[in-house]
């Protein structure tokens, strides 16, 4: 079965950036909107930011002018660029279908924010 691999999170000091990275392991994901969910300690997981397969964007409210979601489709890669992390950004970052579709949450990448 194909899957997503998510890379990229770490450890960030509040005001700094990340990059991360959702490779899949098939070019079929090229034919889907796709997106990054997050799940911080003790809540539910959302959407942070979607892209459709012409790549038109979509964001939360809380990460609008701060995250970029964007997509190589030579790569069959899908990126967030973090910027202006803050401490409420700390949890692990899935990418998925958009909507998400159950047999394809990978192991996410952690993101953890320091004040």
């Amino acid at each position: 079965q194909a899957r997503l691999v998510e890379s990229g999170g770490g450890l960030v000091q509040a005001g700094g950036s990340l990059r991360l990275s959702c490779a899949g392991s098939s070019s079929a994901f090229n034919m889907y909107n796709m997106g990054w969910y997050r799940q911080a300690p003790g809540k539910q997981r959302e959407l942070a930011a979607g892209i459709t397969t012409g790549g038109s964007p979509n964001y939360a409210d809380s990460v609008k002018g701060r995250f970029t979601i964007s997509r190589d489709n030579a790569k069959n890669t899908v990126y967030l660029q973090m910027n202006s992390l803050n401490s409420e950004d700390t949890g692990v970052y899935y990418c998925n279908m958009s909507p998400p579709l159950r047999g394809y949450w990978g192991q996410g990448t952690q993101v953890t924010v320091s004040s």
